[in-house]
């Protein structure tokens, strides 16, 4: 099973993710955890430059297309491998977030950004998309607070640093795709305690499991 997490900076993805391993890992299953950008060797590097605070002069052609070396990379090297022994891949943003960060934030054309996913991600779309949704104002205090507490301030503040209504636009585009998608993905509230945010994901996960799993 593929599962891939989304959603603003700040609605707490990193711990959503540990804790749906631990729920897989309790039914027996092997579990991979990965991430973009940066899920791959090559990714790494990509990361650096899609990421680091001084590259805010990155057009967003550009980095559109640094998106999407690094994803079509991560799927050929990392992902489709990982399915191919039995393990279940979960993935912190895959192509919704180019969808939604680059159709939605920087005002390129949704069709086309999905019609290029397709030819990254090679037919591989995930099984489940998980959206967390928070208010702008708060996962950007959130993401802030991180970045500085983990010393990555410069190194992946990039985002961050971009204008609330920035953000604003981000959350709907999330809210709007997932309406559009609405057979794969699921919105679910952040606002709530990180328990009960999992009892939501968890609900979706078992909606959407095989039913031998």
């Amino acid at each position: 099973m593929f599962i891939t997490f989304e959603g603003i900076e700040g609605t707490g993805k990193t711990t959503q993710v540990a804790k749906v391993k631990e729920y897989f890992e309790s039914r027996g299953r092997e579990v991979f955890l990965t991430r973009e950008p940066g899920g791959s060797r090559v990714g790494r590097e990509l990361r650096k430059m899609l990421l680091h605070v001084d590259n805010k002069d990155l057009t967003p052609v550009t980095e559109l297309f640094l998106y999407l070396a690094d994803r079509a990379q991560h799927v050929a090297q990392v992902i489709r491998p990982a399915l191919d022994e039995g393990k279940v891949v979960l993935c912190d943003r895959f192509a919704d977030s180019t969808v939604v960060y680059q159709g939605y934030g920087r005002g390129l054309d949704t069709k086309v950004l999905k019609q290029l996913n397709e030819v990254a991600v090679d037919g591989l779309w995930p099984d489940l998309t998980v959206v967390l949704d928070i208010d702008p104002e708060i996962g950007l205090k959130r993401a802030t607070l991180r970045n500085l507490e983990k010393g990555m301030a410069k190194e992946e503040g990039r985002f961050e640093a971009e204008h609330l209504n920035f953000h604003k636009r981000i959350r709907e585009g999330y809210l709007t795709w997932a309406a559009l998608n609405r057979n794969r993905i699921r919105v679910v509230n952040a606002a709530a305690t990180p328990d009960e945010v999992f009892s939501r994901i968890r609900q979706a996960i078992e909606a959407a499991l095989p039913g031998d799993a």
